[in-house]
């Protein structure tokens, strides 16, 4: 490696923190990264003096993310059913230095999503002083702006977050537990057991992106969201899947993984006051490609139909 891809090196876990905030992509996030670590290469080529690579690139990465989010609010607009952000499995995949809590819950979606309620600009400021701690004489050029309307951007910008902030259960520990009993019961479909662990509004959110089948409105209500886990876990189990508890996006979830081992969908949950509040499934297959290979859903369900004709589905009654 040369100096400065030693240097971008150090500093790619970051970027691509900063970028993934700003976009909810991880597949733009990369790309924009790797545009960035190319603009300073051909500074460096061109005799530019950088004194701070971080600066230099937490410049250009921001940008970057303005221009790209920019013109994907217009694609969001036409995007086909619920758009969630694209799930990370942190922990394991995902290059994020989210050391504190501050930066781990800006990684939810839940709080990706609220952030979805600010101009790019505001995004940019927000992110970056409130999760990241850059001073606002460091924003203002970024953003062009001065630093002292840096500090209204965010004000209001923090006023718009606190009044969506999700709330998250404050022990790691009985979070986790929660999401493991949950996942448990949706394996062996016990509607009861579902029961008992979810909040009197639990509500279902899905993005299949007009891709795949999922759920085209949320789904809300303990009996309801009950039955339909329970379904939805004998029909993966009478298919040879798997439901893999992991952590998504700083929060407890899962992946579904086909009999082949490749992915169905993955799966974030919001818990809260000893209940699980909020589940949010990500089925498109363009939003799990950077996670591993991605199972066939439409041939998938063609082999239950087949399997259901045949007589060879061994699903549990009920």
């Amino acid at each position: 490696m040369t100096a400065d891809a030693d240097e971008f090196a150090a500093l790619r876990p970051l970027m691509f923190s900063i970028a993934y905030r700003m976009l909810g992509s991880a597949a733009e996030a990369e790309d924009v990264v790797q545009e960035a670590y190319l603009r300073y290469s051909r500074a460096l080529d061109e005799g530019a003096a950088i004194d701070s690579p971080k600066a230099y690139l937490s410049a250009v990465v921001t940008r970057l993310s303005i221009d790209e989010l920019r013109s994907a609010r217009a694609r969001r607009e036409i995007y086909s059913g619920e758009w969630l952000p694209e799930p990370l499995l942190t922990n394991e995949t995902a290059p994020d230095p989210a050391q504190t809590t501050e930066q781990a819950d800006s990684l939810s979606m839940a709080f990706l999503l609220v952030l979805e309620r600010l101009t790019p600009v505001e995004r940019a400021v927000f992110l970056l002083h409130d999760v990241f701690g850059y001073g606002f004489d460091e924003i203002a050029p970024v953003v062009e702006r001065s630093a002292a309307n840096c500090r209204q951007i965010a004000v209001r910008a923090r006023r718009h977050v606190e009044e969506g902030r999700p709330r998250f259960e404050p022990s790691r520990e009985e979070r986790d537990a929660l999401a493991a009993r949950f996942f448990a019961a949706a394996t062996e479909g016990e509607v009861d057991g579902l029961v008992e662990l979810l909040a009197d509004e639990v509500t279902v959110y899905g993005d299949g992106g007009g891709k795949v089948p999922q759920w085209s409105r949320p789904i809300t209500g303990v009996e309801r969201v009950a039955r339909l886990f329970a379904n939805l876990g004998r029909r993966i189990r009478a298919m040879g899947g798997t439901i893999e508890p992991r952590e998504v996006n700083g929060q407890p979830g899962a992946v579904v993984r086909d009999a082949q081992g490749e992915l169905v969908n993955v799966f974030a949950l919001d818990v809260a006051g000893g209940a699980v509040q909020t589940i949010r499934s990500v089925i498109n297959p363009d939003k799990l490609r950077h996670l591993g290979p991605v199972a066939d859903v439409w041939a998938l369900l063609a082999s239950e139909r087949e399997m259901r004709s045949t007589g060879r589905d061994r699903r549990p009654p009920g």
